[in-house]
């Protein structure tokens, strides 16, 4: 028994020392545990039409689309007449031609505020059901405003789209060698992420990531697989975004079902260790 013993001593050795090497350091956390807007010292807002062919108006520290209470941040997407500020008569651009918008959301982001390379990037948040709901979790290179998208490299940690309720996605972007849109990824059945809260993460380094739904590994995307592009995009820092998009025909979300709005998408915590 003695041998026994020691030799399972032995065993334990490295599993223990591995453990260790992957022991990390919380360095951002939002549990929301206050009420009123997010903390304007974490997070920012996007304000507008900002992504082509999603209906929705983002609006500017809006309590009605985003407030924090019950130690939940809220993001509420809207059916109503929302005017719109940058309405021109007789423009062509769309974030200026459209005088009221269908739909009003919110999404936030840590851009100028926090941004990391490398780490555990994770959310415990509950999301919306039903057709044309498309809430995400994920981050945009520093460099987004500088050298545009998609340079600056963009990594989704979680998106979900209520018209294929039984999936979850996580993609990378990049681009090439000639400055085209790349992209990796996946889309994964995992039950019913509507059903309640989960955990949704990305463990990133400097030789790729690794992207999880609670315990699931699920994606892992190796940067030795970026052909004739730049790999050092994602050695870089990148800034977190939440939002909660609503769908249309022109846009990936798909038609949206006007009947069950309001949605509402629960973000319980957000962490980053490194």
């Amino acid at each position: 028994m003695k041998i026994i013993s020691f030799v399972l001593a032995l065993l334990c050795l490295p599993i223990l020392s591995s453990a260790q090497k992957i022991k990390r350091k919380l360095v951002f956390a939002d549990e929301f545990n206050y009420t009123g807007l997010p903390d304007s010292t974490k997070w920012g807002y996007e304000k507008g039409f900002v992504r082509d062919g999603e209906p929705q108006y983002y609006t500017e520290k809006r309590l009605k689309n985003c407030h924090v209470d019950n130690g939940l941040l809220v993001i509420e997407g809207i059916r109503e007449q929302y005017p719109n500020p940058d309405y021109k008569a007789g423009s062509d651009r769309r974030e200026q031609k459209q005088e009221f918008a269908p739909y009003t959301s919110a999404s936030i982001n840590t851009h100028g505020k926090y941004s990391w390379q490398y780490g555990r990037i994770e959310v415990r948040a509950k999301v919306p059901g039903g057709k044309g709901t498309w809430p995400a979790f994920w981050m945009l290179g520093d460099t987004h405003y500088n050298i545009g998208w998609p340079r600056c490299g963009e990594i989704d940690i979680m998106e979900y789209l209520g018209r294929d309720s039984t999936q979850v996605h996580a993609t990378v972007h990049y681009a090439d060698s000639l400055g085209k849109h790349q992209q990796q990824g996946i889309a994964k059945m995992v039950g019913n992420p509507a059903d309640g809260f989960h955990i949704y993460a990305v463990d990133w380094d400097d030789k790729g990531m690794v992207f999880y739904y609670d315990d699931l590994k699920y994606f892992t995307f190796s940067y030795a697989g970026m052909k004739k592009a730049d790999i050092n995009v994602f050695k870089k820092k990148f800034y977190l975004l939440i939002n909660l998009a609503l769908g249309s025909a022109r846009d990936w979300g798909g038609p949206q079902d006007d009947t069950i709005l309001p949605a509402k998408y629960y973000i319980d915590y957000v962490r980053v260790y490194q």
